[in-house]
């Protein structure tokens, strides 16, 4: 309870006051520290239960992955991954889908890479935790080959595909390949575009300058624009020096949000001249 309201020194108050302590608390006390952002304490306490002695199961090593993930802990990673096939854990699909995910945000698309295609089974999560990694990383390219092979294998893909496809052609400046996934992922796939698809189109169009048809994109949105939404345009309009539409985009989402906290620190933003 109180792990979960945020509050880690009334849990480790009461953890410290336990007479013993199984695995599944130490699992509350780690995924904690990880839901607090505190993903090196989380690793600390990991080496403690392992010196007391309790073994870890499963959700231990989930958790462990997700702390290394957090502070881009690769070595420590590596360590736990190292753990995990000794304990026999290995072969689990959603094992394999943290491991690779673990692997990608620490910057090690080779290790990701090595986990994924030794799977004995992957899922639609095991390919979006790849082609997330390809996306984090900048492989657009290595997104889009291992995309064909995944529905060469008949995996359908999904909402969280097609942001992971966006995302990747977006940082690879991939525009009309992501155009093609856009509109595929609507007319083949009849997935209703969400806000986070409308944010990597706009991203997409605006990191390659096409600012226009950027913001089209916003005007198009069924609901109200999302601030990420907006400040991907703002963004892209601060890169290519076009003050005119951010500041029109800026003064559009102060109006929409002037009650928002994030719409307050955009107003700040855009007051100081930062744009």
């Amino acid at each position: 309870m109180y792990a979960k309201c945020g509050s880690m020194e009334d849990a480790q108050r009461v953890f410290n006051k336990l007479p013993s302590c199984k695995v599944v608390t130490w699992n509350d006390m780690i995924l904690g520290h990880v839901k607090c952002g505190q993903g090196q304490k989380a690793l600390e306490l990991f080496r403690q239960m392992q010196q007391e002695g309790v073994q870890p199961d499963p959700i231990t090593f989930l958790w462990v992955l997700n702390a290394c993930a957090s502070v881009v802990a690769l070595e420590e990673g590596r360590c736990t991954h190292e753990q995990i096939i000794q304990s026999g854990w290995n072969s689990a699909v959603f094992v394999g889908n943290w491991l690779v995910d673990m692997y990608a945000k620490c910057g090690s698309m080779e290790d990701a890479k090595r986990v994924f295609d030794k799977m004995p089974l992957q899922d639609v999560v095991s390919w979006n935790s790849i082609l997330g990694g390809f996306a984090m990383n900048g492989h657009g390219k290595e997104a889009l080959t291992y995309f064909e092979q995944m529905c060469e294998e008949g995996v359908q893909p999904d909402d969280i595909t097609f942001v992971c496809l966006l995302s990747a052609c977006s940082h690879s400046g991939l525009v009309h390949e992501g155009m093609c996934f856009y509109a595929s992922m609507k007319e083949v796939y009849m997935i209703s575009p969400t806000v986070e698809h409308y944010t990597c189109m706009v991203d997409l169009l605006g990191r390659a300058d096409h600012l226009q048809e950027a913001e089209n994109m916003i005007k198009s949105m069924p609901c109200k624009p999302h601030f990420a939404t907006c400040m991907a345009l703002i963004g892209a309009c601060r890169i290519h020096g076009n003050l005119e539409m951010g500041e029109c985009v800026a003064k559009q989402v102060i109006e929409l949000e002037s009650e928002n906290a994030a719409s307050k620190h955009l107003c700040c933003f855009w007051q100081q001249g930062s744009l």
